[in-house]
């Protein structure tokens, strides 16, 4: 397409310049509207200006990939729901022998994860992990920070559903779900091997320091009164009457309960437990929500039923809470036949329940995922596993529902319109026929340099922009090119524009939730810097980029 007139240049290169300003930097004081506000802004200018009439910016938003991103949402809201990545988390700290050994794990778990629920979603959910992990262990925050941002980046390059950008690719280009994932696959596999060596190799002496610190449980007998929960299934070192157990442990739940004792009449007998110990209420002193816990009973399962000991001597049982070199005790609980001091009784059905609909829910993900490599309709694969999970659920579903990010569905469409309108100026085939010539990915220089280009553009203008403005011109221009395919050039502009995301902090979307939430955890605050990234970031991306293109098939 030849260059528009000047108006049309001029009033859709602004409406994409607002566009950019609000997307790149959201509280920029001239206009700190935010960046879904600053793209509804942008596409009602393209509109307003006459860039392109109305019915032209309705044509430009692809309804498809709305429908793709609105349903994988969904089903991560369902999976979160279900536990998954809770367990998950437990599988990454499961005998875990230090900072390198967690460092590794953490790397591939997040790439994996990612591939298949989307790099933002492992952001918001493995962070406070890796904050408490590190906390009470010793370690440094920065290089699990970064090594799950990168990870993550890294890992969502390899499908469809991983990024928004390949969400993009995915249905423009018409590429099947495992065409797609054996086309990226390997570069990924090399990519994430790389970024972890780099890690270690970069981080070593810091990850070499560190101190575990323990709960402590002390009493006479006391596991006739309450269970502890070893989530990890880590062993238990006993030490005389005191057992040490690893501290992370999470979404462990103390709970005491004053139950009758069988075959004893306790009216008229005192109270034997702590007035400090509320019945049904979680301890806090000394605990949070991903710290290890004394149980009595864990959430709805995993715990069985024990009453205490029918004897009639009392158990004292004395609870210390070691951290960071600070004790917090809390008040001895004393058991008797009296005041029989046991376990919360679940009911078994509503148990059974509870793993029955997790156990769906997880098959209808994986019947989901089937479905996609079978190569069937990607939005609606995701949209018919959302409906199914929905009905599996059997009650309302607007609270669930009203977790799905909105706002990223508005952005996007306004982003479709506003990105059409500056297509229609002619600027970026002008740019494009310019750099065409030396990017051609028939021979590996120009494939380079093409990944360079996407790699600037996408730090510049954000990376689903980018894919969306040389998308069609990169495929057009590698049809008939021997030695090259469209499938290719689709799949390096996959490649490239998400691991651009690694190159500075406001690269990706999931830089900046480890960033902010890093940033106001209660647990551990930490300040992940744009230079910090950059150091590591920089370098990295460049390395990584470059090592994954050859891999690339199509």
């Amino acid at each position: 397409m030849p260059l528009a007139d000047i108006n049309t240049v001029i009033l859709g290169s602004f409406a994409f310049f607002v566009f950019w300003v609000t997307a790149t930097f959201p509280k920029f004081q001239a206009l700190p509207i935010g960046r879904t506000a600053g793209a509804l802004v942008s596409a009602a200018l393209v509109v307003v200006c006459q860039v392109e009439s109305p019915d032209q910016a309705y044509t430009s938003i692809n309804l498809p990939i709305l429908g793709l991103l609105f349903g994988t949402m969904v089903v991560s809201v369902y999976l979160q729901r279900a536990d998954m990545f809770k367990y998950l988390a437990k599988a990454l700290s499961y005998r875990c022998r230090g900072g390198k050994d967690l460092l590794c794990r953490l790397s591939f778990l997040v790439a994996f994860t990612s591939a298949l629920f989307t790099n933002d979603t492992c952001c918001v959910l493995f962070t406070e992990f890796i904050l408490a992990f590190c906390k009470e262990r010793g370690l440094p925050p920065q290089p699990f920070l970064l090594a799950l941002s990168t990870s993550s980046n890294i890992g969502s390059a390899a499908t469809p559903i991983g990024n928004p950008q390949n969400l993009v690719i995915a249905i423009k280009s018409k590429i099947s779900f495992g065409k797609f994932l054996v086309g990226v696959l390997p570069s990924m596999f090399i990519g994430i091997t790389i970024n972890t060596a780099l890690l270690l190799a970069v981080y070593w002496k810091q990850l070499s320091t560190g101190v575990i610190r323990k709960v402590e449980v002390q009493g006479n007998d006391f596991s006739h009164a309450i269970e502890i929960a070893n989530v990890g299934n880590q062993p238990v070192e006993d030490v005389g009457n005191r057992r040490e157990y690893d501290p992370m442990k999470p979404n462990l739940v103390v709970s005491l309960q004053k139950c009758r004792s069988i075959g004893v009449d306790n009216s008229g007998q005192s109270n034997h437990v702590s007035q400090n110990a509320d019945v049904n209420e979680p301890v806090s002193d000394g605990f949070s929500s991903g710290s290890q816990a004394i149980v009595v009973q864990e959430a709805t399962d995993n715990v069985e039923n024990k009453a205490v000991s029918e004897g009639s001597q009392q158990q004292v049982i004395n609870v210390t809470v070691t951290q960071f070199g600070s004790s917090t005790s809390i008040p001895p609980l004393q058991s008797s036949p009296s005041s029989g001091l046991c376990l919360e009784e679940l009911p078994k059905w509503k148990s059974w329940k509870n793993r029955v609909w997790k156990l769906s829910v997880y098959l209808v993900t994986i019947g989901m995922l089937a479905a996609l490599l079978a190569g069937l309709d990607l939005s609606w694969c995701t949209i018919t596993a959302a409906g199914a999970l929905i009905v599996l659920d059997f009650e309302d579903a607007g609270p669930h529902i009203s977790k799905v990010s909105y706002s990223l569905l508005v952005f996007f469409s306004a982003m479709f319109i506003t990105v059409d309108g500056f297509n229609r100026t002619g600027l970026p085939e002008t740019f494009w026929n310019a750099v065409e010539p030396h990017a051609r990915i028939n021979h590996f220089l120009g494939a380079v340099l093409l990944a360079a280009v996407v790699i600037l553009l996408s730090n510049i203008a954000s990376n689903v922009p980018t894919v969306l403005l040389l998308g069609p011109m990169v495929a057009a221009a590698s049809r008939d090119l021997p030695g090259a395919s469209e499938t290719r050039a689709w799949l390096i502009l996959a490649w490239a524009s998400t691991v651009a995301g690694n190159l500075t902090l406001v690269g990706s979307a999931a830089n900046l939730i480890v960033c902010e939430q890093a940033r106001v955890s209660t647990r551990m605050p930490y300040n992940l810097s744009f230079w910090k990234h950059l150091k590591f970031g920089f370098p990295s991306t460049l390395i990584i980029a470059v090592a994954g293109l050859p891999l690339i098939r199509g």
